[in-house]
């Protein structure tokens, strides 16, 4: 059964900061840590990420309508400096999918399989680095599925996070694509 088609594009954070902003602080996502934000917080965080050199956002679309938000940031200088040791070619990632009433079956598992397919696309992402919060076992399990290996948890300002990386020939592994 296929779900549809998915794209990606440049997040607008004006333009997009109401539908975000939905998002954000829907009870579903919680781990995104923005249930209290209002319309002003999530316009600035986003005109934040956009102004800057090393973190980047991207709105992703199923069959043309929003689904999914999508960050890609350069963890030698946003969000795990000093943590690790970052490699060369490492790419660091986050993503949260819209709140439905409508849910469809292996829906998160095709986003997030799409996000890597978008960041594996550039040939200089050698691995992907992800620090989602130690208690969200479902994500783990959505990480698990597309090739994530975890590394070892690791305390940031506001979350105890599970390290993980994902190589290129993890994630096509766990496609069934020979490498």
């Amino acid at each position: 059964m296929s779900i549809g088609t998915f794209t990606i594009r440049p997040l607008d954070p004006l333009k997009d900061a109401e539908l975000l902003h939905r998002w954000v602080t829907d009870p579903k996502a919680a781990f995104w840590m923005m249930q209290d934000a209002k319309l002003q917080d999530v316009e600035r965080e986003y005109m934040r990420i956009a102004a800057h050199e090393h973190h980047h956002a991207y709105l992703g679309l199923h069959d043309g309508e929003p689904a999914f938000l999508m960050e890609k940031y350069d963890p030698r200088y946003v969000e795990l400096v000093g943590l690790y040791e970052p490699e060369p070619g490492d790419v660091g990632m986050h993503f949260l999918v819209a709140p439905t009433d409508r849910p469809i079956h292996g829906f998160t598992r095709a986003v997030i399989t799409a996000v890597m397919d978008e960041l594996f696309a550039d040939p200089r992402t050698r691995r992907v680095v992800v620090e989602p919060d130690v208690t969200n076992k479902a994500v783990h399990a959505l990480n698990e599925a597309v090739g994530f290996v975890p590394e070892r948890e690791i305390q940031k300002p506001e979350k105890k996070a599970l390290l993980s990386f994902c190589t290129r020939e993890q994630f096509l592994a766990a496609r069934g694509v020979a490498v």
